[in-house]
């Protein structure tokens, strides 16, 4: 498989659940059904594609089969991230700052959400900028948009399926 199915793989939720359970060692399915609080179909679904991709191995014991992380896969995933996190760097020491670093103008009132402060600025430059962007993460909503759905892919997949439907309108009249 390549980098884009992996991606594509890590991209739902309750895999990358999965792959963070598995790093601590080989485990049953009915172990992450009872970690995880899903079903074991569920489990049993998303393992299966986590096996296919080679992000996980399986291995049966008696009437059970045991999952373990096989991080091979994420491999390429961390060297692909690790060129942006280069290009970052060398990015901000081309225009004369470190990358991470805010300007010496900014104002506590300037700050933003984002904004992870002097203290914080240290660290971006020692971890990285990938770690930057975990530490920079916005807060989580409150009031009114905590409440809001996140619109999903089924949103854009109707979004989509309008706008085709708008184009074939479109040909009909003008045929």
């Amino acid at each position: 498989m390549g980098i884009d199915d992996v991606f594509a793989v890590i991209a739902e939720g309750t895999r990358r659940q999965i792959l963070k359970n598995l790093r601590d060692g080989d485990k049953a399915v009915g172990e992450l059904v009872v970690e995880l609080q899903v079903s074991q179909p569920t489990v049993s679904k998303h393992l299966k594609v986590l096996r296919e991709a080679g992000l996980v191995t399986m291995r049966a014991q008696g009437q059970k089969r045991y999952y373990s992380l096989d991080p091979a896969p994420l491999d390429h995933v961390r060297n692909w991230l690790a060129d942006f996190e280069a290009s970052a760097t060398q990015a901000g020491t081309a225009l004369g700052e470190p990358a991470g670093e805010a300007s010496a103008d900014a104002t506590p009132e300037a700050a933003t959400d984002a904004d992870v402060g002097a203290a914080g600025a240290a660290e971006i430059a020692e971890t990285g900028v990938l770690a930057a962007a975990v530490l920079a993460a916005p807060q989580p909503p409150t009031g009114v948009e905590a409440v809001r759905p996140p619109i999903g892919r089924t949103m854009g997949r109707a979004a989509e399926r309008a706008a085709d439907l708008l184009s074939q309108l479109r040909r009909r009249r003008e045929s």
